[in-house]
């Protein structure tokens, strides 16, 4: 299983609406031997909404699975393998409209995959020069809605920045138990991003991630940010067997 490829994809218009949160309430999610990763003192979620594109899982492009939406609740770890710093994000919860591809990676991976269904637009906004942008999935016989205006025009992440601390996480850490954690890499090149303005999320955020969210989620974003993506591909890398050293900074 190790360095197998379980996804090789194009992620395009990620949009990311940055949440500000008390560490307390992410420590169940925070796989074993890692730790949070934080920006400027904060602890921070992302709520994500964006397009699966050429998809394949397993290496294989399954008929009706090519290109869909994805919206994930995710935040940021980092992990110490005796060498370096692994900077990773660690997902709560991930919606996809295709049911093989929740059973595929809930099932081999403990992934957190929920099939819902899902649609999304791309519209004129009355900012001149944006675009409107919505993800959409139904719960419970309502919809809700990931969205924002996006500047047509992208620059270059800056080194050091916001943006930079958001996006270029290219590790992934899934929690099994208490003592084991299975490690992905990330792989894709550095994206291009857009400003962001107007950004909405509107959703019954206790029934999706539990009351605990809810004082965080239901205010405005701490940020917000856009990407336009890449070509991507997930490996396994296999499990984190022992514990990081202890590192005085």
């Amino acid at each position: 299983m190790a360095n197998r490829r379980f996804l090789e994809a194009e992620w395009n218009n990620l949009l990311m609406l940055n949440y500000e949160v008390d560490p307390r309430i992410l420590r169940p999610y925070l796989p074993a031997f890692t730790e949070l990763d934080l920006w400027q003192g904060k602890a921070l979620v992302s709520m994500v909404g964006f397009m699966f594109n050429n998809t394949k899982v397993l290496g294989i492009k399954w008929p009706f699975h090519v290109s869909f939406e994805e919206v994930n609740l995710r935040f940021y770890v980092r992990y110490y393998d005796g060498n370096t710093w692994k900077r990773g994000a660690v997902f709560i919860s991930e919606i996809v409209p295709k049911p093989i591809i929740s059973v595929i990676a809930n099932n081999l991976y403990n992934e957190h995959y929920r099939a819902l269904p899902m649609r999304h637009s791309v519209t004129a906004s009355a900012l001149q020069g944006y675009s409107d942008y919505r993800y959409e999935w139904k719960m419970n016989g309502n919809w809700h809605t990931l969205g924002a205006a996006v500047s047509g025009h992208s620059v270059p992440m800056e080194p050091g920045s916001p943006e930079e601390f958001i996006f270029e996480h290219y590790w992934g850490y899934n929690r099994i138990n208490d003592t084991q954690t299975v490690e992905y890499a990330v792989e894709h090149t550095s994206w291009r991003i857009n400003e962001v303005r107007n950004p909405v999320f509107e959703a019954d955020i206790a029934a999706m991630y539990g009351t605990e969210f809810v004082p965080y989620l239901s205010v405005a974003p701490y940020s917000a940010f856009f990407a336009q993506g890449s070509v991507v591909a997930v490996r396994i890398k296999g499990n984190l067997k022992r514990p990081a050293p202890v590192v005085l900074l």
